[in-house]
C-alpha cells in the first residue's frame, strides 16, 4: 500500500536502445512516466529508470505494490513482482488508450511487428519481421548516422522532399552502402531519407498484407515521432493511423496495467 493509502504500480519495459517506464494508480491513470537510453547494461538501465520514476512521483519503493517488466532486457531486472512478454503489453496498452483499436504497428530497433486485438486487449493474431535491420527502425539510426544529422530531425527532412530515391535494396547493409554513394554522388539529404523512409513503409506494408488488416490501426514505438515515416506509411496504406501521445510508453503503460490485475488476484 502505499502513501496516504494509495496503491502504485509500475510497468518496465527494457528495450534494445530505449527503457520506458510507467507508474500508474489503482484508476490506471498515469501518474509519472520516464525514458532513457537502455546502454550497455540492461540491468543498471532498469535501475536507473526505477529511481528515475519514483524521483518524478515523489514515491519511494515501499509505496509501490507490483512491479512488471517486459521487453528484451526484462530478464535482468532483478526487482520484479512478474515478467510478461512485450506483445502482449502492447494489445493491453493500446486497448486501455483506444479501445477500438484492432491492429497495431510497433516498429521496433531489430524488428517490426503487427498485431491484432480485441475488444478486450487480447492477441487474437501478431506477425513479426524477419531479423533484418532494413525492416526495423535500425535502419533509420544507420541514416542519421550516415548523414550525421539527429534522428529527431529525419522527418522534416523528409517531408521537404521533391524526388524520394528509390532504393534497389532493403538490406541494410547494402543499403548503407548505396547512401555513401548517393551522397558522394551529389544527392539531396531529404530525399534519401524520403526513400529510406518509403522502403520502411513498404516493410511495413507487407507484413501487415500478410497478416490482414483489421481497423481502426494504431502505431506505437519511438518511430511513430518520426513525421517522414509517418506520412509514407499512412499514404502507402491507405487509411489514417492513430498515434498515441506518447507512443514511446504504451508497452511500459500495458505492463502496469498487468500489474495492476495481478496484484488484485493476489
Amino acid at each position: 500500500m502505499g502513501i496516504s493509502g494509495q496503491t502504485f504500480f509500475i510497468g518496465i519495459d527494457i528495450g534494445v536502445s530505449a527503457s520506458k517506464g510507467v507508474i500508474i494508480g489503482w484508476g490506471e491513470e498515469i501518474i509519472a512516466y520516464h525514458i532513457l537510453p537502455s546502454g550497455f547494461s540492461y540491468r543498471l538501465a532498469a535501475q536507473r529508470l526505477l529511481s528515475e520514476l519514483l524521483n518524478k512521483a515523489g514515491l519511494t519503493v515501499e509505496d509501490l505494490s507490483y512491479i512488471v517488466a517486459t521487453g528484451q532486457g526484462s530478464p535482468s531486472v532483478d526487482f520484479v513482482h512478474e515478467r510478461v512478454t512485450d506483445i502482449v503489453c502492447s494489445a493491453r496498452g493500446i486497448n486501455k488508450l483506444f479501445p477500438s483499436v484492432r491492429t497495431v504497428i510497433d516498429v521496433g530497433e531489430q524488428t517490426s511487428r503487427v498485431l491484432h486485438v480485441d475488444e478486450g486487449g487480447r492477441v487474437t493474431n501478431f506477425i513479426i519481421s524477419e531479423k533484418c535491420a532494413g525492416g526495423s527502425g535500425y535502419i533509420l539510426r544507420v541514416l542519421a548516422n550516415v548523414l550525421r544529422v539527429g534522428l529527431d530531425d529525419l522527418g522534416l527532412l523528409s517531408i521537404n522532399s521533391k524526388n524520394p530515391i528509390k532504393f534497389t535494396t532493403r538490406c541494410a547493409v547494402f543499403i548503407e552502402t548505396e547512401i555513401i554513394s548517393m551522397i558522394a554522388e551529389g544527392f539531396q539529404k531529404e530525399d534519401i531519407v524520403a526513400g529510406i523512409h518509403d522502403s520502411l513503409a513498404e516493410k511495413i506494408i507487407e507484413l501487415i498484407n500478410r497478416i490482414g488488416l483489421k481497423e481502426p490501426c494504431a502505431i506505437i514505438g519511438g518511430c511513430a515521432h518520426d513525421i517522414g515515416f509517418i506520412r509514407s506509411l499512412k499514404q502507402k496504406l491507405g487509411r489514417e493511423i492513430i498515434i498515441p501521445p506518447q507512443p514511446q510508453i504504451v508497452t511500459a503503460f500495458g505492463a502496469a496495467i498487468i500489474g495492476k490485475k495481478s496484484f488484485s488476484k493476489s
